[in-house]
Protein backbone atom coordinates (compact mmCIF):
# COMPACT_ATOMS: atom_id res chain seq x y z
CA UNK A 1 0.00 0.00 0.00
CA UNK A 2 1.41 3.07 -0.64
CA UNK A 3 2.53 5.97 1.50
CA UNK A 4 0.29 8.81 1.61
CA UNK A 5 2.11 12.01 3.32
CA UNK A 6 -0.90 14.62 4.49
CA UNK A 7 -0.56 17.89 4.16
CA UNK A 8 -2.82 19.67 6.76
CA UNK A 9 -3.94 23.35 6.41
CA UNK A 10 -1.59 26.08 7.43
CA UNK A 11 -2.53 29.65 8.15
CA UNK A 12 -0.39 32.15 6.03
CA UNK A 13 0.18 29.01 3.58
CA UNK A 14 1.64 29.94 -0.18
CA UNK A 15 -0.34 27.95 -3.16
CA UNK A 16 1.72 28.53 -5.99
CA UNK A 17 -0.24 27.22 -8.06
CA UNK A 18 -2.99 28.99 -7.54
CA UNK A 19 -2.04 32.28 -8.29
CA UNK A 20 -1.86 31.09 -11.73
CA UNK A 21 -4.61 28.80 -11.82
CA UNK A 22 -7.02 31.63 -13.39
CA UNK A 23 -5.11 32.02 -17.09
CA UNK A 24 -4.07 28.43 -17.33
CA UNK A 25 -8.25 27.13 -16.79
CA UNK A 26 -9.26 30.76 -19.01
CA UNK A 27 -6.17 29.40 -21.87
CA UNK A 28 -6.76 25.46 -21.79
CA UNK A 29 -10.61 26.54 -22.40
CA UNK A 30 -10.19 28.68 -24.74
CA UNK A 31 -8.03 26.09 -26.46
CA UNK A 32 -10.85 23.69 -26.00
CA UNK A 33 -13.42 25.57 -27.40
CA UNK A 34 -11.18 26.00 -30.66
CA UNK A 35 -10.79 22.60 -31.81
CA UNK A 36 -14.08 22.02 -30.74
CA UNK A 37 -15.44 24.23 -33.66
CA UNK A 38 -13.77 21.85 -36.10
CA UNK A 39 -16.31 19.79 -35.51
CA UNK A 40 -19.57 21.81 -36.47
CA UNK A 41 -17.29 24.54 -38.45
CA UNK A 42 -18.97 23.58 -41.82
CA UNK A 43 -22.69 22.89 -41.15
CA UNK A 44 -24.20 25.62 -42.05
CA UNK A 45 -22.72 25.48 -45.60
CA UNK A 46 -23.15 21.55 -45.52
CA UNK A 47 -25.82 21.14 -47.99
CA UNK A 48 -24.20 23.56 -50.46
CA UNK A 49 -20.35 21.27 -50.14
CA UNK A 50 -21.33 19.49 -53.63
CA UNK A 51 -21.45 22.46 -55.42
CA UNK A 52 -18.83 24.57 -53.78
CA UNK A 53 -16.43 21.21 -54.24
CA UNK A 54 -17.94 20.10 -57.85
CA UNK A 55 -18.58 16.79 -56.58
CA UNK A 56 -21.34 14.16 -55.70
CA UNK A 57 -22.99 14.63 -52.25
CA UNK A 58 -21.77 11.09 -51.41
CA UNK A 59 -18.54 12.13 -52.06
CA UNK A 60 -18.70 15.84 -50.28
CA UNK A 61 -19.70 14.09 -46.95
CA UNK A 62 -16.44 13.11 -46.91
CA UNK A 63 -15.26 16.22 -45.62
CA UNK A 64 -17.63 15.72 -42.29
CA UNK A 65 -16.48 12.18 -41.78
CA UNK A 66 -12.73 13.05 -42.07
CA UNK A 67 -12.44 15.16 -39.22
CA UNK A 68 -15.13 12.74 -37.03
CA UNK A 69 -12.52 9.86 -37.58
CA UNK A 70 -9.61 11.60 -37.37
CA UNK A 71 -10.60 13.09 -34.05
CA UNK A 72 -11.49 9.37 -33.07
CA UNK A 73 -7.90 8.26 -33.24
CA UNK A 74 -6.20 11.27 -32.25
CA UNK A 75 -7.47 11.36 -28.75
CA UNK A 76 -6.05 8.21 -26.93
CA UNK A 77 -2.72 8.24 -28.93
CA UNK A 78 -2.38 12.16 -28.12
CA UNK A 79 -3.28 11.45 -24.41
CA UNK A 80 -0.76 8.79 -24.12
CA UNK A 81 1.88 10.95 -25.36
CA UNK A 82 0.74 13.41 -23.38
CA UNK A 83 1.63 11.49 -20.67
CA UNK A 84 4.67 10.21 -22.03
CA UNK A 85 6.63 13.35 -23.31
CA UNK A 86 4.36 16.14 -21.84
CA UNK A 87 0.68 17.44 -21.76
CA UNK A 88 1.31 21.08 -22.94
CA UNK A 89 3.77 19.95 -25.84
CA UNK A 90 1.17 17.88 -27.54
CA UNK A 91 -1.52 20.74 -26.91
CA UNK A 92 0.47 22.97 -29.21
CA UNK A 93 1.39 19.75 -31.44
CA UNK A 94 -2.22 19.26 -32.06
CA UNK A 95 -2.89 22.98 -32.17
CA UNK A 96 -0.40 23.11 -34.80
CA UNK A 97 -1.19 20.43 -37.02
CA UNK A 98 -5.08 22.37 -36.43
CA UNK A 99 -3.65 25.38 -38.15
CA UNK A 100 -1.97 23.81 -41.27
CA UNK A 101 -4.97 21.84 -42.08
CA UNK A 102 -7.03 25.11 -41.96
CA UNK A 103 -4.69 26.81 -43.70
CA UNK A 104 -4.84 23.66 -46.35
CA UNK A 105 -8.86 24.12 -46.17
CA UNK A 106 -8.44 27.90 -47.19
CA UNK A 107 -6.69 27.59 -49.63
CA UNK A 108 -8.50 24.91 -52.32
CA UNK A 109 -11.66 23.66 -53.71
CA UNK A 110 -10.46 20.24 -54.48
CA UNK A 111 -11.98 17.96 -52.68
CA UNK A 112 -9.23 15.26 -51.82
CA UNK A 113 -6.77 18.29 -50.30
CA UNK A 114 -10.28 19.51 -48.80
CA UNK A 115 -10.79 16.05 -46.94
CA UNK A 116 -6.70 15.91 -46.18
CA UNK A 117 -7.20 19.30 -44.32
CA UNK A 118 -10.29 18.62 -42.79
CA UNK A 119 -8.49 15.45 -41.70
CA UNK A 120 -5.59 17.63 -40.05
CA UNK A 121 -8.38 19.54 -38.17
CA UNK A 122 -9.96 16.97 -36.63
CA UNK A 123 -6.38 15.59 -35.28
CA UNK A 124 -6.94 18.68 -32.94
CA UNK A 125 -9.59 16.80 -31.08
CA UNK A 126 -7.02 15.75 -28.65
CA UNK A 127 -6.08 18.62 -26.83
CA UNK A 128 -9.36 18.42 -24.91
CA UNK A 129 -8.05 15.37 -23.03
CA UNK A 130 -4.91 16.76 -22.65
CA UNK A 131 -5.97 19.94 -21.16
CA UNK A 132 -7.76 18.00 -18.24
CA UNK A 133 -4.54 16.41 -17.46
CA UNK A 134 -2.57 19.45 -17.33
CA UNK A 135 -5.47 21.47 -15.05
CA UNK A 136 -4.88 17.35 -12.88
CA UNK A 137 -1.35 18.19 -12.65
CA UNK A 138 -1.28 21.65 -12.25
CA UNK A 139 -4.28 23.51 -10.32
CA UNK A 140 -4.80 23.26 -6.60
CA UNK A 141 -7.95 21.46 -5.43
CA UNK A 142 -9.92 24.27 -5.01
CA UNK A 143 -10.07 25.01 -8.56
CA UNK A 144 -9.94 21.54 -10.13
CA UNK A 145 -13.39 20.20 -10.17
CA UNK A 146 -15.31 23.79 -11.64
CA UNK A 147 -12.09 24.18 -14.19
CA UNK A 148 -11.97 20.46 -15.61
CA UNK A 149 -16.09 20.85 -16.16
CA UNK A 150 -15.36 23.73 -17.98
CA UNK A 151 -12.88 21.52 -20.57
CA UNK A 152 -15.01 18.72 -20.73
CA UNK A 153 -17.87 20.62 -21.88
CA UNK A 154 -16.21 22.92 -23.66
CA UNK A 155 -17.08 20.21 -26.31
CA UNK A 156 -20.27 21.03 -26.89
CA UNK A 157 -19.50 24.72 -25.80
CA UNK A 158 -17.43 24.94 -29.02
CA UNK A 159 -19.84 23.12 -31.33
CA UNK A 160 -22.95 25.33 -30.12
CA UNK A 161 -21.10 28.63 -30.82
CA UNK A 162 -19.41 27.75 -34.30
CA UNK A 163 -22.93 27.38 -35.65
CA UNK A 164 -24.32 31.08 -35.72
CA UNK A 165 -20.04 32.36 -35.82
CA UNK A 166 -20.14 30.20 -39.22
CA UNK A 167 -23.59 30.28 -40.61
CA UNK A 168 -22.93 34.58 -39.78
CA UNK A 169 -19.47 34.09 -42.24
CA UNK A 170 -20.92 31.94 -44.79
CA UNK A 171 -24.03 33.69 -44.82
CA UNK A 172 -21.75 37.26 -45.96
CA UNK A 173 -18.79 36.12 -47.19
CA UNK A 174 -16.41 33.50 -49.11
CA UNK A 175 -16.76 30.17 -47.32
CA UNK A 176 -13.44 30.19 -47.14
CA UNK A 177 -13.16 32.63 -44.61
CA UNK A 178 -14.42 29.71 -42.04
CA UNK A 179 -10.77 28.26 -42.46
CA UNK A 180 -9.03 31.45 -42.04
CA UNK A 181 -10.84 32.16 -38.97
CA UNK A 182 -10.22 28.85 -37.37
CA UNK A 183 -6.24 28.86 -38.39
CA UNK A 184 -6.62 32.23 -36.72
CA UNK A 185 -8.23 30.86 -33.32
CA UNK A 186 -5.50 28.01 -33.61
CA UNK A 187 -2.93 30.32 -33.54
CA UNK A 188 -4.28 32.43 -30.95
CA UNK A 189 -4.54 29.52 -28.52
CA UNK A 190 -1.19 28.53 -29.44
CA UNK A 191 0.44 31.62 -28.17
CA UNK A 192 -1.90 32.02 -25.11
CA UNK A 193 -0.52 27.96 -24.54
CA UNK A 194 3.02 28.59 -24.66
CA UNK A 195 3.14 31.68 -23.13
CA UNK A 196 0.72 31.08 -19.91
CA UNK A 197 0.41 27.20 -19.45
CA UNK A 198 3.21 25.29 -17.39
CA UNK A 199 4.12 22.27 -18.99
CA UNK A 200 3.66 19.46 -15.41
CA UNK A 201 6.62 17.23 -14.48
CA UNK A 202 4.59 14.67 -14.26
CA UNK A 203 5.57 11.68 -16.65
CA UNK A 204 4.29 8.04 -17.04
CA UNK A 205 7.40 5.57 -17.53
CA UNK A 206 7.22 3.00 -20.68
CA UNK A 207 7.67 4.42 -24.05
CA UNK A 208 5.07 4.63 -26.84
CA UNK A 209 3.29 1.79 -27.60
CA UNK A 210 3.24 2.14 -31.78
CA UNK A 211 2.00 -1.13 -32.48
CA UNK A 212 -1.05 -0.73 -30.26
CA UNK A 213 -1.39 2.93 -31.80
CA UNK A 214 -1.60 1.50 -35.40
CA UNK A 215 -3.86 -1.05 -33.67
CA UNK A 216 -6.17 1.23 -32.62
CA UNK A 217 -6.35 3.23 -35.57
CA UNK A 218 -7.31 0.50 -37.77
CA UNK A 219 -9.59 -0.90 -35.14
CA UNK A 220 -11.30 2.81 -34.98
CA UNK A 221 -11.52 3.49 -38.57
CA UNK A 222 -12.93 0.10 -39.76
CA UNK A 223 -15.56 0.80 -36.95
CA UNK A 224 -16.64 4.11 -37.10
CA UNK A 225 -16.28 4.17 -41.69
CA UNK A 226 -19.70 1.88 -41.66
CA UNK A 227 -20.99 3.98 -38.74
CA UNK A 228 -21.01 6.85 -40.27
CA UNK A 229 -21.11 5.85 -44.49
CA UNK A 230 -23.75 3.16 -43.38
CA UNK A 231 -26.59 5.31 -44.43
CA UNK A 232 -25.60 5.47 -47.88
CA UNK A 233 -23.48 2.46 -48.63
CA UNK A 234 -26.62 0.49 -47.38
CA UNK A 235 -26.69 -1.28 -43.57
CA UNK A 236 -26.70 -4.91 -44.94
CA UNK A 237 -24.12 -3.98 -48.01
CA UNK A 238 -21.58 -5.79 -48.51
CA UNK A 239 -18.77 -2.67 -47.53
CA UNK A 240 -20.76 -1.88 -44.72
CA UNK A 241 -20.93 -5.45 -43.02
CA UNK A 242 -17.30 -6.46 -43.83
CA UNK A 243 -15.81 -3.40 -42.42
CA UNK A 244 -17.75 -4.23 -39.55
CA UNK A 245 -16.32 -7.57 -39.25
CA UNK A 246 -12.97 -6.27 -40.03
CA UNK A 247 -13.20 -4.16 -36.94
CA UNK A 248 -14.22 -6.83 -34.70
CA UNK A 249 -11.40 -8.98 -35.17
CA UNK A 250 -8.57 -6.38 -35.22
CA UNK A 251 -10.14 -4.93 -32.17
CA UNK A 252 -10.26 -7.87 -30.43
CA UNK A 253 -6.31 -8.66 -32.00
CA UNK A 254 -5.10 -5.24 -30.60
CA UNK A 255 -6.94 -6.15 -27.11
CA UNK A 256 -5.31 -8.89 -26.97
CA UNK A 257 -2.05 -7.61 -27.55
CA UNK A 258 -2.29 -4.47 -25.39
CA UNK A 259 -3.27 -7.05 -22.55
CA UNK A 260 0.37 -8.48 -23.45
CA UNK A 261 2.48 -5.42 -23.82
CA UNK A 262 4.06 -4.18 -20.29
CA UNK A 263 3.21 0.02 -21.66
CA UNK A 264 0.27 -0.32 -23.30
CA UNK A 265 -1.35 2.75 -25.49
CA UNK A 266 -4.69 1.64 -23.70
CA UNK A 267 -4.36 0.29 -19.81
CA UNK A 268 -7.37 -2.32 -20.42
CA UNK A 269 -7.42 -3.88 -17.12
CA UNK A 270 -7.72 -0.31 -15.80
CA UNK A 271 -10.40 0.10 -18.80
CA UNK A 272 -12.39 -2.82 -17.10
CA UNK A 273 -12.65 -1.57 -13.87
CA UNK A 274 -16.47 -1.07 -12.68
CA UNK A 275 -15.93 2.89 -12.39
CA UNK A 276 -14.45 3.32 -15.68
CA UNK A 277 -16.57 1.19 -17.82
CA UNK A 278 -19.11 2.10 -17.27
CA UNK A 279 -18.69 6.05 -17.62
CA UNK A 280 -17.16 5.19 -20.49
CA UNK A 281 -20.44 3.90 -21.43
CA UNK A 282 -22.50 6.48 -20.41
CA UNK A 283 -20.36 8.94 -22.39
CA UNK A 284 -21.23 6.99 -25.40
CA UNK A 285 -25.04 7.45 -24.48
CA UNK A 286 -24.34 11.17 -23.56
CA UNK A 287 -22.67 11.32 -26.78
CA UNK A 288 -25.56 10.23 -28.64
CA UNK A 289 -27.99 12.82 -26.77
CA UNK A 290 -25.91 16.19 -27.12
CA UNK A 291 -25.60 15.48 -31.29
CA UNK A 292 -28.95 15.03 -31.93
CA UNK A 293 -30.02 18.02 -30.90
CA UNK A 294 -27.60 19.71 -33.29
CA UNK A 295 -28.41 17.59 -36.25
CA UNK A 296 -32.55 18.41 -35.61
CA UNK A 297 -32.88 22.09 -34.21
CA UNK A 298 -30.95 23.51 -37.37
CA UNK A 299 -33.09 21.91 -39.71
CA UNK A 300 -36.20 22.21 -38.37
CA UNK A 301 -35.84 25.90 -38.12
CA UNK A 302 -34.74 27.11 -41.62
CA UNK A 303 -37.69 24.29 -43.74
CA UNK A 304 -39.95 26.53 -45.32
CA UNK A 305 -42.94 27.41 -43.72
CA UNK A 306 -44.99 25.86 -46.78
CA UNK A 307 -44.40 22.58 -45.15
CA UNK A 308 -46.67 23.04 -42.37
CA UNK A 309 -44.13 22.70 -39.53
CA UNK A 310 -40.99 24.12 -40.45
CA UNK A 311 -40.57 27.36 -39.26
CA UNK A 312 -38.99 29.43 -42.06
CA UNK A 313 -35.55 30.96 -40.32
CA UNK A 314 -32.99 32.13 -41.94
CA UNK A 315 -29.31 30.06 -41.49
CA UNK A 316 -28.18 32.91 -39.32
CA UNK A 317 -31.27 33.10 -36.75
CA UNK A 318 -31.25 29.30 -36.89
CA UNK A 319 -27.71 29.33 -35.29
CA UNK A 320 -28.31 32.01 -32.90
CA UNK A 321 -31.45 29.87 -31.53
CA UNK A 322 -29.09 26.77 -31.20
CA UNK A 323 -26.37 28.87 -29.33
CA UNK A 324 -27.85 28.66 -26.00
CA UNK A 325 -26.98 25.25 -26.15
CA UNK A 326 -23.47 25.73 -25.92
CA UNK A 327 -23.68 28.71 -24.17
CA UNK A 328 -25.61 27.19 -21.12
CA UNK A 329 -23.43 24.05 -21.10
CA UNK A 330 -20.04 27.19 -20.23
CA UNK A 331 -22.17 28.86 -17.62
CA UNK A 332 -22.90 25.32 -15.58
CA UNK A 333 -19.11 24.39 -14.63
CA UNK A 334 -19.85 26.01 -11.36
CA UNK A 335 -22.81 24.74 -10.46
CA UNK A 336 -21.40 21.17 -11.21
CA UNK A 337 -18.90 22.23 -8.21
CA UNK A 338 -21.13 22.50 -5.54
CA UNK A 339 -23.35 19.97 -6.54
CA UNK A 340 -20.15 17.54 -6.91
CA UNK A 341 -18.63 19.06 -3.71
CA UNK A 342 -22.15 17.86 -1.85
CA UNK A 343 -22.99 14.59 -3.48
CA UNK A 344 -20.20 13.60 -5.88
CA UNK A 345 -19.41 13.15 -9.35
CA UNK A 346 -21.69 10.09 -10.06
CA UNK A 347 -24.94 12.10 -8.89
CA UNK A 348 -24.06 15.19 -11.11
CA UNK A 349 -23.75 12.95 -14.00
CA UNK A 350 -27.33 11.11 -13.17
CA UNK A 351 -28.74 14.36 -12.74
CA UNK A 352 -27.13 15.69 -15.81
CA UNK A 353 -28.93 13.20 -17.67
CA UNK A 354 -32.07 13.15 -15.88
CA UNK A 355 -32.14 16.57 -17.09
CA UNK A 356 -31.13 15.64 -20.81
CA UNK A 357 -34.37 13.41 -20.63
CA UNK A 358 -37.02 16.22 -19.30
CA UNK A 359 -35.46 18.48 -22.20
CA UNK A 360 -36.11 16.28 -25.24
CA UNK A 361 -39.49 14.76 -23.58
CA UNK A 362 -40.29 18.39 -23.09
CA UNK A 363 -39.23 18.63 -26.97
CA UNK A 364 -41.97 16.40 -28.32
CA UNK A 365 -44.44 18.74 -27.56
CA UNK A 366 -42.37 22.27 -28.23
CA UNK A 367 -41.11 22.52 -31.65
CA UNK A 368 -44.32 24.80 -33.30
CA UNK A 369 -41.89 28.16 -32.78
CA UNK A 370 -38.32 29.50 -32.56
CA UNK A 371 -38.52 30.79 -29.22
CA UNK A 372 -39.79 27.07 -28.09
CA UNK A 373 -36.29 25.58 -29.56
CA UNK A 374 -34.41 28.06 -27.77
CA UNK A 375 -36.07 26.75 -24.45
CA UNK A 376 -35.26 23.14 -25.54
CA UNK A 377 -31.65 24.49 -26.55
CA UNK A 378 -31.44 25.92 -22.71
CA UNK A 379 -32.90 22.81 -21.25
CA UNK A 380 -30.45 20.46 -22.86
CA UNK A 381 -27.05 22.91 -22.57
CA UNK A 382 -28.19 22.84 -18.45
CA UNK A 383 -27.69 18.84 -18.86
CA UNK A 384 -25.48 17.94 -21.05
CA UNK A 385 -23.45 20.51 -19.47
CA UNK A 386 -23.66 18.94 -16.37
CA UNK A 387 -23.55 15.47 -17.04
CA UNK A 388 -20.03 16.10 -19.88
CA UNK A 389 -18.89 18.26 -16.32
CA UNK A 390 -18.65 15.27 -14.26
CA UNK A 391 -16.98 12.56 -16.57
CA UNK A 392 -13.42 13.51 -16.12
CA UNK A 393 -13.25 13.68 -12.55
CA UNK A 394 -14.99 10.39 -12.44
CA UNK A 395 -12.76 8.83 -14.99
CA UNK A 396 -9.31 10.66 -12.80
CA UNK A 397 -10.95 9.47 -9.71
CA UNK A 398 -10.37 5.89 -11.25
CA UNK A 399 -6.90 5.95 -12.33
CA UNK A 400 -3.56 6.57 -11.93
CA UNK A 401 -2.13 10.24 -12.22
CA UNK A 402 0.29 9.20 -14.78
CA UNK A 403 -2.63 7.50 -16.77
CA UNK A 404 -4.70 10.64 -17.05
CA UNK A 405 -4.11 11.94 -20.35
CA UNK A 406 -4.46 8.25 -22.03
CA UNK A 407 -7.46 7.24 -19.61
CA UNK A 408 -9.33 11.18 -20.83
CA UNK A 409 -8.37 10.60 -24.16
CA UNK A 410 -10.41 7.07 -24.02
CA UNK A 411 -13.29 9.01 -22.34
CA UNK A 412 -13.33 11.79 -25.71
CA UNK A 413 -13.32 8.50 -27.79
CA UNK A 414 -16.22 6.99 -26.01
CA UNK A 415 -18.39 10.30 -26.81
CA UNK A 416 -17.09 10.66 -30.73
CA UNK A 417 -18.39 7.00 -30.63
CA UNK A 418 -21.82 8.02 -29.18
CA UNK A 419 -21.74 10.99 -31.59
CA UNK A 420 -20.98 9.14 -34.23
CA UNK A 421 -23.64 6.59 -34.07
CA UNK A 422 -26.33 9.13 -32.93
CA UNK A 423 -25.48 10.81 -36.69
CA UNK A 424 -25.90 7.21 -38.40
CA UNK A 425 -28.85 6.62 -36.80
CA UNK A 426 -31.01 9.77 -36.89
CA UNK A 427 -29.84 10.61 -40.49
CA UNK A 428 -31.27 6.99 -41.38
CA UNK A 429 -34.47 8.15 -39.06
CA UNK A 430 -34.67 11.21 -40.73
CA UNK A 431 -34.53 10.30 -44.27
CA UNK A 432 -36.65 7.15 -44.00
CA UNK A 433 -39.10 9.62 -42.99
CA UNK A 434 -38.72 12.36 -45.15
CA UNK A 435 -41.45 13.62 -47.45
CA UNK A 436 -41.88 15.81 -50.38
CA UNK A 437 -42.41 19.38 -50.73
CA UNK A 438 -42.34 20.26 -54.09
CA UNK A 439 -39.60 18.83 -55.59
CA UNK A 440 -37.66 18.01 -53.00
CA UNK A 441 -37.45 15.32 -50.02
CA UNK A 442 -37.17 17.25 -46.75
CA UNK A 443 -37.36 15.55 -43.17
CA UNK A 444 -40.65 15.38 -41.76
CA UNK A 445 -41.92 15.85 -38.22
CA UNK A 446 -42.24 12.47 -37.30
CA UNK A 447 -38.40 12.03 -37.90
CA UNK A 448 -37.90 14.84 -35.71
CA UNK A 449 -39.52 13.17 -32.47
CA UNK A 450 -38.64 9.67 -33.57
CA UNK A 451 -34.92 11.29 -33.40
CA UNK A 452 -36.33 12.85 -29.65
CA UNK A 453 -37.43 9.63 -28.46
CA UNK A 454 -34.03 8.02 -29.61
CA UNK A 455 -32.17 10.59 -27.71
CA UNK A 456 -34.22 10.23 -24.46
CA UNK A 457 -34.01 6.47 -24.76
CA UNK A 458 -30.45 6.97 -25.03
CA UNK A 459 -29.86 8.82 -21.98
CA UNK A 460 -32.16 6.96 -19.82
CA UNK A 461 -29.99 3.67 -20.55
CA UNK A 462 -27.24 5.81 -19.59
CA UNK A 463 -28.92 7.10 -16.62
CA UNK A 464 -29.24 3.30 -15.69
CA UNK A 465 -25.42 2.43 -16.23
CA UNK A 466 -24.79 5.37 -14.32
CA UNK A 467 -26.82 4.05 -11.06
CA UNK A 468 -24.05 1.34 -10.76
CA UNK A 469 -21.33 3.21 -10.64
CA UNK A 470 -19.52 3.82 -7.05
CA UNK A 471 -21.07 6.47 -5.01
CA UNK A 472 -18.40 9.01 -2.98
CA UNK A 473 -20.07 11.11 -0.62
CA UNK A 474 -17.83 13.81 0.96
CA UNK A 475 -16.12 13.19 4.14
CA UNK A 476 -17.15 15.13 7.26
CA UNK A 477 -14.04 15.91 8.59
CA UNK A 478 -12.16 16.26 5.53
CA UNK A 479 -8.21 16.48 5.65
CA UNK A 480 -6.08 18.66 2.75
CA UNK A 481 -3.92 16.16 0.43
CA UNK A 482 -1.78 16.72 -2.27
CA UNK A 483 -4.15 16.39 -4.88
CA UNK A 484 -2.24 18.21 -7.72
CA UNK A 485 1.22 19.39 -8.53
CA UNK A 486 0.12 22.96 -6.97
CA UNK A 487 -0.51 21.26 -3.48
CA UNK A 488 2.77 19.18 -3.58
CA UNK A 489 4.44 21.97 -4.18
CA UNK A 490 2.90 23.21 -0.84
CA UNK A 491 3.60 20.67 0.58
CA UNK A 492 7.28 21.07 -0.04
CA UNK A 493 6.89 24.96 1.15
CA UNK A 494 5.24 23.42 3.90
CA UNK A 495 7.82 21.16 5.18
CA UNK A 496 11.20 22.29 4.13
CA UNK A 497 13.40 19.51 5.85
CA UNK A 498 11.55 16.55 3.51
CA UNK A 499 12.32 18.23 0.42
CA UNK A 500 15.47 15.81 -0.36
CA UNK A 501 13.18 13.12 0.09
CA UNK A 502 10.65 13.79 -2.78
CA UNK A 503 11.54 12.05 -5.44
CA UNK A 504 9.12 11.69 -8.93
CA UNK A 505 7.87 8.40 -8.34
CA UNK A 506 7.37 9.09 -4.59
CA UNK A 507 4.95 12.47 -5.89
CA UNK A 508 3.08 10.05 -8.20
CA UNK A 509 2.17 8.15 -5.37
CA UNK A 510 1.05 10.82 -3.20
CA UNK A 511 -0.90 12.00 -5.51
CA UNK A 512 -2.17 8.51 -6.38
CA UNK A 513 -2.92 8.22 -2.60
CA UNK A 514 -5.14 11.59 -2.76
CA UNK A 515 -6.99 10.03 -5.33
CA UNK A 516 -7.79 7.34 -3.80
CA UNK A 517 -9.03 9.02 -0.33
CA UNK A 518 -10.93 12.37 -2.15
CA UNK A 519 -12.87 13.13 -4.96
CA UNK A 520 -11.29 15.72 -7.44
CA UNK A 521 -14.84 16.52 -8.83
CA UNK A 522 -15.68 17.70 -4.86
CA UNK A 523 -14.18 21.28 -5.73
CA UNK A 524 -16.09 24.50 -4.82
Amino acid sequence: MRRTRQIRPTEGLSRPGKARSGPVVSVLAFAGITVAVMQTLLVPVIKDLPVLLDTTPANATWVMTATLLAGAVSTPIMGRLGDLHGKRRMLLVSLAVMVVGSLICASTDDLVVMITGRALQGFAMGAIPLGIGIMRDELPRERLGSAMALMSSSIGVGGGLALPAAALVAQHADWHALFLGSAGLGLLAMALTYTLVPEPPLRAPGAFDVIGALGLSLGLVLLLLPVTKGGDWGWTSAPTLGLLGAAVVVLVLWGLFELRTPAPLVDLRTTARREVLLTNLASIMVGVAFYAVSLVLPQLLQLPTSTGYGLGQSMVVAGLCVAPLGVTMMFVAPLYARISARRGPRTTLMLGMLVIAVGYGAGLGLLSAAWQTVLIAVVLGAGIGLAYSSLPALIIGAVDPSETGAANGLNTLMRSIGTSVSSAVIGMVLADTSVTAGSVRVPSMEGFRISFLIAMGAVLIGLVLAAFLPSRRPSAHPVLLASSAGDARAARAAEPGERGQRTGASNRGTVASSRETSDPGASS
